[in-house]
């Protein structure tokens, strides 16, 4: 703040000029600003659920599809089976879909080899647990999991995942 003294009709005075904005003020709006920016992502959720809630429409992304790779069906089995993923209620369903041609680059080759995809059905809040599970029990030294999430479909349907894949 910068201070100037003027004559007024033989008196003294002071005024006062703000030449820029005050150092706290300025901190209080970019701090505001920020603070807004860093939780805009869990507000705009918290917002969508709560008109899903009241209107009873659809979350878009509030559930996963998973595709894995396995070398054998045995093994998409045993990744998928009561004693794993079904059995610790990680997934509301999964399939097995039969032998598919699968050609990639592995260590400086081409490689050209069948295998089984298998399709998992989730909750997007359990992605990361089911991918550490996965790579854990998976023979691949790097397995291929990757994840999309549902946008829309049938409401009963994803209703019913809900109730087969408690949140945790």
């Amino acid at each position: 703040m910068t201070v100037v003294q003027e004559k007024n009709m033989g008196g003294m005075y002071q005024r006062c000029h703000k030449d820029t904005m005050s150092k706290s003020r300025l901190s209080l709006i970019l701090g505001t600003v920020a603070l807004t920016i860093m939780l805009y992502p869990v507000l705009k959720m918290l917002g969508l659920q709560l008109c899903a809630a009241l209107s009873g429409s659809y979350v878009a992304g509030h559930h996963s599809i998973l595709l894995i790779n396995c070398p054998t069906e045995q093994t998409a089995k045993d990744i998928g089976s009561v004693l794993h993923i079904m059995e610790k209620r990680m997934a509301a369903c999964l399939n097995i879909l039969p032998r598919t041609s699968t050609m990639y680059y592995w260590k400086g080759e081409i490689r050209d080899t069948s295998e089984i995809l298998l399709l998992v059905r989730t909750r997007t809040s359990l992605i990361q647990a089911l991918t550490e599970f996965v790579i854990a029990m998976h023979p691949y030294e790097i397995p291929e999991i990757i994840s999309f999430p549902i946008e829309d479909g049938s409401l009963s349907y994803l209703r019913w995942m809900d109730v087969a894949v408690p949140e945790i």
